[in-house]
């Protein structure tokens, strides 16, 4: 199973839980190991989805910090996740995790830690730091497929686990982006969404549910077409090469400006 080291460094509002993540092949099954129960318990159980279910790698030991509240969650990417101030600010101000190298930070400000929103925020950004580990880097891939591609376990943990079906979640993200204005507008511009701030300055001004759900519907077609070992391959190309838009087209057979013709026509039969 995954054994969680005594918490240690806690402060008020701030609860610090490094992780050891043992072999996939002691993970025992979920549900039957499911217990939501506590922070520590909820990783462990993602955790065992993704590594043994989805066969995504993830680091020997990630440390897990919890936040009570926006300001102590801002104070904490500076301080623990090493973000700078000016990007702690804007991330603060929308975001509810951050999945860094190793690291998971999450404002959790609720009694309840079993929630089905809980458990997809911790599989969304432990989805984040399996991409880290594959890319051997932050930041180095697609920004739309990175985060398309963490809804898309997480939406498989939370039917692994029993909280939700991803026939459902797909369903929502249909209804998302059925009037969502690029889709609309037959413009996706995945080059801006392809950097870390073009990402944020697009779902701040388009709407984060649709921006996101766009994402995850990108990331379901290439995964549907290509399978996810394609997907974890461009990820893994970023550790020997940082070209962007050549891992692309050397891991998916086409350019970004050819898929994003190809994912329009996909996305126009939701269309009203």
């Amino acid at each position: 199973m995954l054994a969680a080291l005594t918490a240690a460094g806690c402060a008020p509002g701030r609860t610090v839980v490094p992780v050891r993540m043992q072999p996939a092949a002691a993970l025992a099954a979920p549900p039957a190991a499911l217990d939501l129960s506590s922070h520590e318990a909820t990783v462990r159980s993602v955790a065992g989805v993704i590594v043994r279910d989805l066969g995504l790698p993830l680091p020997d030991t990630v440390t897990v910090y919890v936040y009570s509240s926006r300001s102590i969650f801002e104070q904490g990417l500076v301080d623990d996740g090493h973000v700078s101030r000016i990007r702690a600010a804007e991330l603060s101000d929308f975001a509810a995790g951050v999945g860094k190298r190793r690291q998971l930070l999450l404002l959790h400000h609720e009694a309840n830690v079993a929630s089905a929103e809980w458990v997809r925020l911790v599989a969304h950004e432990l989805a984040h730091v399996s991409q880290i580990e594959l890319a051997e880097g932050e930041g180095r891939a697609e920004q739309w497929l990175a985060e398309g591609m963490a809804e898309w376990v997480a939406f498989r943990v939370l039917e692994r686990l029993r909280l939700d079906t991803v026939v459902r979640r797909r369903l929502v993200a249909v209804e998302a982006v059925r009037d969502h204005e690029p889709v609309m507008a037959r413009r996706l511009d995945l080059a801006t969404l392809g950097t870390p701030r073009g990402f944020t300055v697009r779902h701040l001004r388009e709407g984060s549910q649709p921006t996101y759900q766009l994402a995850y519907l990108l990331a379901d077609y290439l995964i549907a077409r290509d399978g996810l070992d394609g997907v974890v391959g461009y990820f893994r190309s970023f550790a020997t090469r940082g070209d962007r838009r050549g891992n692309f087209a050397a891991a998916f057979g086409q350019s970004l400006e050819d898929f994003e013709q190809e994912a329009l026509a996909h996305l126009a039969k939701f269309a009203h």
